[in-house]
């Protein structure tokens, strides 16, 4: 069986768990919460980077015309 796709990827539900800590926090650079959170948020920006980056590189000179990088 094939693993099944989130609902929504993590690294909108780690902006969302970001947006609302910044909200309701008086002091976001002492929230040790919150740091975790950056960066896990991230570390998945790095993973779909490098995914797209070897999907690129993968393809070679006919996949830049083929398949566009992903937003």
């Amino acid at each position: 069986m094939a693993k099944k796709q989130a609902a929504e990827p993590d690294e909108v539900k780690l902006k969302k768990k970001i947006a609302a800590k910044r909200a309701d926090h008086g002091n976001p650079e002492g929230d040790t919460t919150l740091r975790s959170l950056k960066k896990r948020l991230k570390r998945e920006q790095r993973k779909r980077r490098a995914l797209a980056q070897r999907k690129k590189r993968a393809a070679g000179s006919k996949g830049a015309a083929a398949t566009p990088a992903s937003a």
